[in-house]
């Protein structure tokens, strides 16, 4: 048995009446088990006469030994760049369409939860990026990443001209809507749509994905973890993104330098778990 979690922080998706009913609902169940509970204090303005005591984000990931994302996917990834730093472990419950990060369903999260709760779970770690923007010799912004960060085109209908290195090695020039990198875990996002292949979440690897190359012998590239892949942007503008929620204005000679993140994120998932039933669920893969 794993060490029991006592101190839960909440974290919701923001204007969804549904998350508000379920996290009243998980609220109940926490304080019957004994369980000391703080909200973020966007997610406790959401939820009326919640009794919880109300935090910054930055307070919960301090505090909480496990924090419990109410929502789906987007909001699990922000919530793993918020706990990231912390080691604070992060379980999500599923409200809407079947993702492949959150883990626990409205129909069983009860009797799952209790069960974690109580120390019967798994704990994995899971990779995330980092993304640093250098302008003339500067770092000027910065990011990290669950899923991915994309390199991609400003204006509709231009493509980019960039280049790819890796570990200060030239790899190829490429002309492209775009360059994904991305983690294992997210190899099922955008990458997967970009036709790169499927990961299991907790390989120690980056994979490399452009967006509709110009040259067809452009492929998918997966490279081994420790590497680092820098991206130069050539005679173009355009923008990074990361996890589809963190953007930067690129320009014409900017370079983006792509690494794992120093600290692993942690995974709660329970017992189990089945990485290849969501598969099968999601990708609408025969069933036997």
């Amino acid at each position: 048995m794993n060490r029991p979690f006592q101190r839960i922080g909440i974290l919701g998706k923001l204007g969804d009446p549904a998350v508000s009913g379920a996290i009243t609902a998980l609220l109940a169940a926490l304080r019957a088990q004994g369980r000391e509970v703080v909200l973020e204090e966007a997610t406790a303005r959401e939820v009326p006469g919640h009794g919880a005591r109300a935090v910054a984000p930055e307070d919960l990931a301090r505090e909480a030994d496990l924090a419990i994302v109410v929502g789906g996917d987007g909001t699990y990834l922000r919530a793993a760049r918020l706990v990231v730093d912390h080691g604070t472990a992060l379980l999500g419950v599923n409200l809407g369409h079947l993702g492949f990060l959150v883990d626990l369903t409205p129909t069983r999260a009860a009797e799952e939860l209790a069960a974690i709760l109580d120390g019967a779970y798994r704990d994995e770690e899971r990779a995330l990026l980092r993304a640093d923007l250098v302008r003339d010799g500067a770092v000027i912004g910065r990011s990290r990443a669950l899923n991915d960060a994309v390199v991609h085109r400003r204006e509709v209908a231009r493509m980019i001209q960039m280049e790819a290195w890796v570990d200060g090695a030239f790899a190829y020039r490429l002309r492209a809507d775009g360059l994904i990198a991305s983690t294992p875990a997210g190899s099922t996002a955008y990458a997967l749509s970009g036709g790169g292949p499927i990961l299991e979440p907790g390989l120690d690897a980056i994979l490399l994905v452009p967006i509709c190359p110009h040259t067809l012998s452009n492929r998918p590239i997966v490279l081994a973890g420790q590497r680092q892949l820098e991206v130069r942007v050539l005679a173009s503008e355009a923008n990074l993104t990361c996890d589809g929620q963190d953007n930067l204005a690129l320009v014409s000679g900017d370079r983006v330098l792509i690494r794992q993140h120093e600290r692993r994120l942690r995974v709660i998932q329970p017992l189990e778990h089945d990485y290849f039933s969501i598969l099968r669920a999601k990708l609408d893969w025969h069933n036997r």
